[in-house]
């Protein structure tokens, strides 16, 4: 039997968000006949306009929620509207109990969120959104850093299935890892190889971006930040950063997150990282030279964030790939 899949749209919806995944379900529908079948539905039809300004046919939000298997939020510059639009969050709240699977792409997670669906439970988001989401919805355990997260059913607390991803393309990512679930890994890379990606780029790497947007501009920890980033092999644990923000560590470690959407942990992570990638390009002489004065440590602590947060070891980053 088909995995019924309901596409859910709001105006504003990134196009990218729903057409990387409806791509996935695609391949697999050719290649497995009857594995998917799909709706795309709003709260308002019968169009919803992209971001883009494309207009796209959609159904209503159906009464009956028994006919579906997985219901997909698509994310968008315009989810802050969708998470004050009342039906539909009271919709989402509906199917979470209707034995469906949920699962967001991107910023779409922001409207799981806001229909209290993701509440003590992890989840990731777009990068851009972290700060919003970890301010706006502190009982979620956010994982900026990762790809997807997928959190299984519980049903002694009447937890549906849940699936979320990050940024647009991680989306695809997302999609294919259903499709292994679902349909096992032969099928999952068949799809990679005629969508011509990755089949696995794995859960826990990171989005990489150049600080993630930690520092804002009028925030208060951006000079705390450009000291990190001058001396990464500096004592940075919470204990010392707080005493050089003249805060106690859990009033910092809480403001730290509510302002970057990054613990303050992950933050140093990701600011070594960005300084040893730039020393490694830069052709700097050994790995191990570049671990130590990064504040790693040494090369394994350090090669496991590289893999964490850029899918690669250090190595592949030195010119011509050369291992030290």
């Amino acid at each position: 039997m088909a995995c019924r899949i309901a596409f859910v749209l709001f105006p504003g919806f990134q196009q990218l968000d729903l057409a990387g995944p409806m791509a996935v379900f695609e391949v697999a529908r050719l290649a497995r006949p009857g594995s998917y079948g799909w709706r795309l539905v709003a709260s308002a039809p019968p169009v919803v306009r992209s971001s883009a300004g494309v207009a796209w046919p959609v159904q209503g939000l159906p009464r009956r929620l028994g006919g579906l298997d997985l219901v997909m939020v698509i994310g968008g510059d315009g989810v802050d509207a969708a998470c004050a639009d009342v039906r539909l969050v009271a919709w989402v709240q509906r199917a979470s109990r209707s034995g469906a699977r949920i699962a967001s792409i991107c910023s779409g997670s922001l409207l799981l969120a806001a229909a209290g669906l993701l509440d003590h439970r992890t989840a990731t988001t777009h990068w851009s959104r972290g700060r919003q989401f970890a301010a706006e919805f502190p009982a979620v355990r956010l994982q900026p850093d990762r790809i997807y997260v997928r959190e299984p059913a519980q049903k002694r607390r009447q937890w549906p299935e849940l699936w979320t991803s990050a940024g647009m393309t991680a989306g695809i990512d997302l999609c294919l890892a259903l499709l292994a679930h679902d349909h096992g890994e032969d099928l999952a890379r068949e799809a990679a190889r005629q969508l011509v990606v990755e089949r696995r780029r794995p859960g826990g790497q990171s989005q990489f971006s150049p600080l993630l947007d930690l520092q804002r501009p009028d925030g208060r920890f951006g000079a705390l930040l450009d000291d990190v980033r001058r001396e990464p092999a500096r004592d940075c644990s919470v204990d010392a950063l707080a005493a050089r923000a003249c805060m106690s560590p859990r009033h910092f470690a809480r403001c730290f997150r509510a302002e970057t959407g990054a613990t303050p942990a992950q933050a140093v992570e990701r600011l070594r990282v960005e300084a040893a990638r730039a020393a490694l390009e830069g052709g700097a002489a050994s790995v191990l030279r570049v671990s130590q004065d990064c504040g790693f440590g040494n090369t394994e602590r350090m090669r496991r964030a590289f893999v964490r947060l850029l899918g690669r070891p250090p190595a592949a980053f030195r010119p011509g790939g050369r291992v030290a």
